[in-house]
């Protein structure tokens, strides 16, 4: 019952309850609490005023939440009424057990009163200090609202229970244990007092005496005070008001408000209520169970987490602490290696070094010997030795011929240290390995035969070796970003076949996959190079017309078709998709399945349907462009919107080059993007609408249209460029 013991006690005082009274939102207050945090309001939310505006529907109006700022939304510990000029700014209190409650403006009058008959200040609201709902009492105040008797008997047996041993009443100064009680004098004595107090003789002599456990039983289970009508004092409760929920007098349903509700007998409801209450804690106790034991699973589960916490711990630090001893002991190696050829290198070096200069000295004692032989003045002494003196000469100098002085060993070291497997290896160091118990999936193979790319889109096929023995539980497909760059992931799952779309134009991309299962990732597959489709992507800046022409006719072009599933929702579909109208009168956009990054792409739409002068618009625009809006309102689109009249280029809601000439049905609507020169061109019937529509254009764009169900549109696809354009371009 301990954990009950909250349920007891009075938010605001944090006591056990005195005199609890209801409150229409279901809570309780104590009697002397509800009066300590009542707050006079203005003379305009008065029950009166309102009641006298016809707003008042019950004589406990809320008050108006938007009006009223009841509490911090942060927990600052300050709340104010800030609705009423009037009132002013009343700082918020926390209860001993935390909920916030609200003092009165003013202290309350002085009275002699008990709580319940004191009056209150007029036009007085109350705020509950639970669900923070404020109400304004009316005339009688905080005696309108019902005493809860039972919560008071659950008080009394609660705060009887929690007395270790039931003491003697009539003991004067130290009350001794009681051995006995009268169930009709309702006392507890001890053995003198019973004796002094309760002799076994005259009319006493019929009374029960029980032993004292057996007294509080009955104690219980005796009938306790009677709740009273809170309308009528002196009435007590006969029948219950199904339509108000409360119980009533018989006065009540005579004169008061409930003469013309539904009633029924208070027992009848009494058991009935107690049966759905029962039947609810059924429900709740059964969740109750579950929580319990599931606090049990949690709490095992602590011990267990921390358990294998430390134990994988140390398994880690043992596993991480080999690798660093065995690249330790490699690195030992490598540095004796290390030290073995720097000390050959030293003694090629030192060795030339000797043999250098001992050759360096025997020339030098030539030289001088020679320069004192050329002093001699006698001519045939000299010409005695001369001979032998040049030969030798000579035979020193050849000995110093090509590559004698050149070093026999170079100071760079012939020693490279790979580390870069090693240190992939270690980026990769995952648990899922550290804990493999089987196998890793064998590296998949791409197959060629069935590889391929259109347009801009690549398409990849892959399958399991024949003989691999080990499942796969999914494949990871990866691209670099066509300019040789990092690789990424473009597909994760359990197909073997994906298409990628929105590929650059004539670019070159590198294509792996690897496979993986619980165990951890095979090895990458070969790498896959692919091409896609020059997609129009011609330089007009040099080359000369003659060059042009023949170039245009050469060229790829992009075919394509409207997406479905980045449409609008409003978008009707036909003709392979080539074919689009709507269903709504609102404008709704739909992209092509293609996105251009490079080259130069042009394509037609021909309007098949065209009723009351709508304003289709046509262009491109980024994948994440607004769909439900015309296009070109926000800054995802570049768009030429037009109607029977004239035209306009749109982009970020922003309205240029309004040009004349419009569109009917059977109208041909050409849209040219050269990213080549960044640029954005529409036209109307093969004659070019207007100046360049749009500039700088750079980054992935989309064709696309918007149009309500007025208009249908059907599109054309890989067309050449026209044949004006390019003789223009060539001409700038």
């Amino acid at each position: 019952m301990e954990e009950m013991e909250e349920e007891l006690k009075c938010p605001v005082c944090g006591s056990f309850y005195r005199e609890p009274i209801i409150l229409p939102c279901s809570h309780n207050l104590c009697q002397a609490c509800a009066r300590n945090i009542l707050v006079q309001t203005p003379e305009s939310e008065s029950p009166q005023s309102r009641r006298a505006s016809g707003s008042g529907v019950s004589d406990y109006d809320y008050l108006d939440l938007d009006k009223m700022s009841l509490y911090s939304e942060a927990d600052s510990g300050y709340g104010s009424y800030g609705g009423f000029a009037s009132a002013p700014t009343t700082p918020c209190q926390k209860s001993p057990n935390g909920v916030r409650v609200f003092p009165p403006a003013m202290p309350p009058p002085v009275t002699h009163l008990s709580p319940a008959l004191a009056p209150v200040p007029r036009n007085s609201c109350i705020t509950c200090p639970q669900c923070h709902r404020s109400l304004i009492l009316d005339d009688r105040g905080l005696r309108g609202f019902p005493k809860n008797r039972v919560l008071e008997g659950v008080i009394d047996r609660y705060q009887q229970s929690k007395a270790a041993a039931l003491k003697c009443q009539l003991c004067e100064k130290a009350p001794k244990e009681a051995t006995v009680m009268c169930e009709q004098c309702d006392v507890f004595y001890c053995d003198p007092c019973r004796l002094r107090c309760h002799p076994p003789r005259g009319p006493l002599a019929k009374h029960r005496l029980v032993p004292p456990a057996q007294g509080r039983v009955s104690r219980r289970l005796s009938p306790r005070k009677v709740s009273t009508c809170t309308d009528h004092e002196l009435e007590n409760h006969s029948m219950y008001c199904v339509q108000c929920k409360m119980p009533v007098c018989y006065q009540c349903l005579e004169e008061g408000k409930h003469s013309s509700h539904e009633v029924k007998a208070l027992g009848a409801m009494w058991k009935l209520h107690k049966s759905q209450l029962s039947q609810a804690l059924n429900g709740l106790s059964d969740r109750a169970k579950e929580a319990k034991e599931f606090l049990v699973q949690l709490r095992n589960m602590v011990q267990q987490i921390q358990e294998n916490s430390v134990e994988f711990e140390a398994c880690l630090v043992a596993q991480c602490d080999a690798l660093i001893d065995a690249l330790n002991r490699r690195k030992a190696q490598l540095l004796a290696r290390v030290n073995k050829e720097h000390e050959h290198k030293l003694k090629v070096v030192r060795d030339q070094i000797s043999h250098c200069t001992v050759k360096l000295r025997q020339t030098t004692g030539l030289m001088e010997y020679c320069l004192e032989v050329i002093k001699e003045n006698d001519p045939s002494g000299f010409l005695q030795i001369s001979d032998a003196l040049i030969r030798r000469v000579h035979l020193t100098e050849d000995q110093w011929g090509k590559g004698t002085l050149t070093p026999r060993m170079t100071t760079d070291f012939d020693l490279s240290l790979d580390n870069s497997p090693l240190l992939q290896s270690i980026h990769q160091l995952d648990f899922v390995q550290m804990k493999a118990s089987s196998p890793v999936p064998a590296t998949p193979i791409l197959q060629l035969e069935e590889c391929c790319t259109h347009n801009n889109s690549a398409t990849l096929s892959w399958k399991q070796p024949p003989l691999s023995m080990v499942p796969a539980e999914g494949y990871i497909l990866e691209l670099d970003d066509g300019n040789g760059g990092q690789f990424r992931e473009v597909y994760v799952g359990k197909e073997t076949m994906c298409t990628v779309d929105g590929l650059h134009f004539n670019s070159t991309y590198n294509a792996r996959v690897k496979a993986f299962n619980k165990t951890g990732v095979s090895q990458y597959s070969k790498t896959l190079v692919l091409q896609t489709s020059e997609g129009c992507n011609y330089e007009t800046q040099s080359a000369p017309y003659s060059q042009l022409v023949d170039i245009k006719k050469l060229l790829a072009v992009a075919w394509f078709a409207f997406d479905p599933g980045s449409a609008h929702s409003d978008i009707i579909f036909s003709n392979d998709n080539l074919t689009v109208t709507c269903s709504s009168y609102d404008d709704r956009v739909v992209l092509g399945k293609t996105g251009f990054s490079k080259g130069v792409h042009y394509w037609e739409l021909t309007v098949d349907r065209y009723d009351n002068h709508p304003d289709p618009a046509f262009g491109v625009a980024r994948m994440d462009v607004m769909k439900d809006v015309m296009l070109g309102k926000d800054d995802k689109a570049w768009a030429m919107y037009v109607d029977n009249n004239r035209s306009w280029f749109m982009h970020n809601n922003s309205h240029t080059n309004r040009t004349e000439g419009g569109i009917t049905k059977g109208a041909t609507i050409g849209v040219l993007l050269d990213l080549n020169r960044k640029t954005l061109t529409f036209f109307i019937n093969d004659e070019q609408q207007g100046p360049i529509a749009f500039e700088n254009m750079e980054g992935l764009f989309f064709p696309a249209v918007s149009l309500n169900r007025n208009v249908q549109v059907t599109l054309h696809t890989g067309l050449p460029v026209p044949d004006f354009y390019s003789s223009r371009a060539s001409i700038a």
